[in-house]
């Protein structure tokens, strides 16, 4: 095989490692019943398809042959267990044993409740919420335990020890291997939502760090909300994050100019965002907003539409902006909320008027370490020509700040304001 052969195989393997790696792992899962021997089994196909497609070539359908490969190696092990391992802590439901046929159908990865099963046990209520986010990324992403101790800004060993925990207790609580009942479904897909928003909003503005964004989270938590759209599709909830993360991430490539500066939304050149994204986005929302009341997905992604589709930063309707935070801090009571809101008012009605609701908002306990607050509070200072309390609040704002980026344009607006007596 040449040498350009096996690049196509390799980047065919990668490509199928990114697109399949959930089904594949959630189907293997149903017939180990147990996470550790399916993850397994699903590396062990994935590295034959390094080897066998270079002589076979790269099937017409890599996810089904790919799982395919990890049920027969399952199935294998399963035969292997012993009496003594026939009945699992990681039950499948007596309906939902697939028997040795089904097992060997390529068809069956047609089948989309798998990859609900494995991210609805993912985020079991059982599990703390980094439990939910890690095991997300590891089971439902393919990550690597390394690269999962990256996202999380902790060592790999660590990593490994909570993630392994995590598995551990779905085993001791026994928590079944299934799509939860109607009833329950709505609360354990809204902690699934969760847990994909806190994926996007951590790889858009990553907490420290050189870099402002962190694109492979990005893309794994669309990628994750693009799958279940497919799962739920009639889902409003689901339909609302899909927008808001659309529309929000529709300006990555503007947020920060060709020397590394953080640029604001009023800086931002508005023909270069995804405007293919902004019109899927848009669409999703016409949806989402359908269902009455509002789910706060919706609400968040109806607010970035109003940005995504004002043709300037001088034409954005701010008002309508602060009355959909108020909607959305009535259902979804936040300080986060307030805050965003606080700053709209100040836009829609001027800086004096921000700051005011701003400052009824510093005794909150949950905003003591969130950088953003006197980071607002600095802007409508120095609008309002206040400077020394505008570099006082910049240098609050410095100290709650790891983003090197962040950071950068913060020192750039004290050093604008001068020298301090």
């Amino acid at each position: 095989m040449s040498a350009e052969d096996a690049a196509a195989v390799a980047a065919a393997v990668a490509d199928a490692h990114r697109r399949e790696w959930a089904f594949v792992l959630a189907a293997t899962v149903r017939v180990t019943r147990d996470l550790d021997d399916a993850e397994e089994c699903a590396q062990e196909a994935f590295a034959t398809a390094l080897t066998d497609w270079r002589s076979t070539g790269i099937p017409a359908r890599p996810g089904a042959w790919l799982t395919t490969a990890a049920r027969r190696r399952a199935l294998n092990v399963v035969r292997h267990r012993g009496v003594e391992h026939r009945n699992l802590p990681l039950l499948v439901e007596e309906d939902a044993v697939p028997g040795p046929e089904d097992l060997l159908d390529d068809g069956a990865a047609e089948l989309p409740d798998d990859r609900l099963r494995l991210i609805v046990t993912c985020c079991h209520p059982a599990l703390d919420r980094p439990a939910q986010v890690a095991l997300t990324l590891r089971l439902m992403c393919g990550l690597s335990t390394a690269d999962v101790a990256r996202a999380f800004l902790v060592s790999e060993p660590t990593m490994a020890a909570r993630i392994t925990r995590a598995k551990k207790k779905i085993a001791v609580a026994r928590i079944p291997y299934r799509v939860p009942p109607a009833a329950e479904l709505p609360e354990r897909i809204d902690a699934v939502l969760t847990v994909v928003h806190l994926l996007f909003t951590t790889g858009h503005t990553t907490p420290s760090g050189e870099s402002l964004v962190r694109r492979d989270l990005v893309e794994r938590s669309v990628e994750l909300c693009r799958m279940l759209r497919r799962l739920l599709p009639g889902d409003p909830s689901v339909a609302g994050l899909l927008a808001l993360l659309l529309l929000t991430d529709a300006r990555r490539e503007t947020r920060t100019g060709a020397d590394g500066r953080l640029l604001l939304m009023a800086e931002q050149d508005r023909s270069r965002w995804d405007h293919a994204a902004i019109a899927e986005g848009a669409a999703l929302v016409r949806e989402a907003l359908r269902t009455r009341p509002p789910g706060r997905y919706a609400l968040q992604a109806a607010i970035a539409a109003v940005h995504a589709e004002s043709p300037s930063w001088n034409d954005t309707d701010w008002r309508e902006i602060a009355a959909l935070y108020g909607l959305l801090g009535q259902l979804w009571p936040s300080p986060v909320v307030a805050l965003n809101r606080a700053v709209a008012i100040g836009f829609a009605c001027g800086a004096d008027v921000g700051l005011a609701a701003l400052d009824a908002l510093t005794g909150e306990p949950q905003l003591a370490g969130y950088g953003y607050l006197p980071a607002a509070r600095a802007d409508f200072l120095r609008r309002l020509g206040r400077v020394g309390e505008a570099r006082a609040a910049y240098a609050e704002a410095l100290e709650l700040t790891g983003n090197a980026v962040e950071r950068d344009f913060l020192t750039a607006r004290l050093q604008e304001l001068g020298p301090g007596s």
